[in-house]
């Protein structure tokens, strides 16, 4: 597997010097390569801002100090190396497992003053959905710096998982969604200790996890993205996506998934590496779930 980490730490370096009127058009520049992968509706600058991007659109001298921290302690590096050590855990545990032939991986700084990005998601996230592209969002604080590289991780796994486990956006259901999740922390965990791990899955808890738990396994066979999404990040995310939120904890999905992953894991004795390749159905019947 080829794996082509864009250096776009130093590009965003660059372009945060550039005149504020020159900014957008460069940053265009500079995601236009993955927008054209996957076509996405809307204008890129717009979506950029709207995920929790850095702002073109205004001075902010926090961003280049930020931009140089993420240069200096190579984190484009640290992605490189994590992604190639995960592989080859996933290789070794299944000889014949199927992962895209390149991948390329793009790492945006975030804007430290969006609250979604900031509180609800721990100041970071990733996108791995789409095929041969990862996409990492990080403002690189103390806390975040460096766990970069395993979220890079993460989304590693997921794409790796669905080149070998069906993915069909209109029939993927709750449970595999939220399995999927709980598998892909449960790597970074198996990969390098519990201490890697993003603060997602332990988001939510005592009776709040509970409830979330219920409600989860209860409705693991309702189908769709659109739907699915709900139950993994919950109310935030569904009304920052213009959806009608339905009592789901923020980021709940994260920890309900791994309690199950783990519950197949003690069950099957099977690694997590091992567990990539199977499908939902498969991790719940062994959790226990059916």
């Amino acid at each position: 597997m080829e794996i082509i980490i864009h250096d776009t730490p130093k590009a965003m370096l660059e372009l945060v010097g550039l005149p504020l009127g020159r900014r957008a058009e460069a940053l265009r520049d500079l995601l236009a390569p993955m927008y054209e992968a996957v076509p996405v509706p809307g204008d890129i600058i717009d979506l950029h801002h709207q995920s929790g991007g850095f702002r073109v659109d205004r001075e902010d001298d926090r961003y280049a100090p930020a931009l140089r921290r993420l240069v200096e302690e190579d984190v484009r590096g640290q992605i490189g190396h994590a992604l190639a050590t995960a592989w080859d855990r996933l290789t070794g545990a299944v000889p014949d497992i199927k992962g895209p032939e390149s991948l390329q991986v793009v790492l945006m700084l975030g804007d430290p003053d969006d609250a979604y990005l900031m509180r609800t998601a721990g100041g970071y996230y990733g996108m791995g959905g789409t095929p041969g592209w990862l996409y990492l969002l990080a403002w690189p604080s103390d806390e975040v710096v460096g766990r970069i590289a395993h979220c890079a991780v993460h989304e590693f796994h997921h794409q790796v998982r669905y080149h070998n486990v069906v993915w069909d956006p209109a029939a993927v259901t709750v449970g595999e969604h939220v399995v999927a999740e709980g598998l892909a922390e449960a790597f970074v965990r198996e990969l390098s200790g519990p201490e890697a791990m993003g603060p997602w899955s332990a988001m939510v808890t005592g009776e709040a996890l509970e409830r979330a738990h219920e409600r989860i396994v209860a409705d693991a066979d309702l189908p769709g993205m659109g739907r699915t999404t709900l139950y993994v990040l919950g109310d935030a995310a569904a009304r920052r996506f213009g959806q009608e939120p339905i009592g789901i904890p923020d980021m709940a999905g994260y920890g309900v998934g791994l309690r199950i992953v783990d519950a197949h894991l003690a069950a099957s004795g099977l690694t997590v590496a091992q567990s990539t390749v199977l499908p939902g159905e498969r991790i719940l019947r062994s959790a226990g779930y059916r």
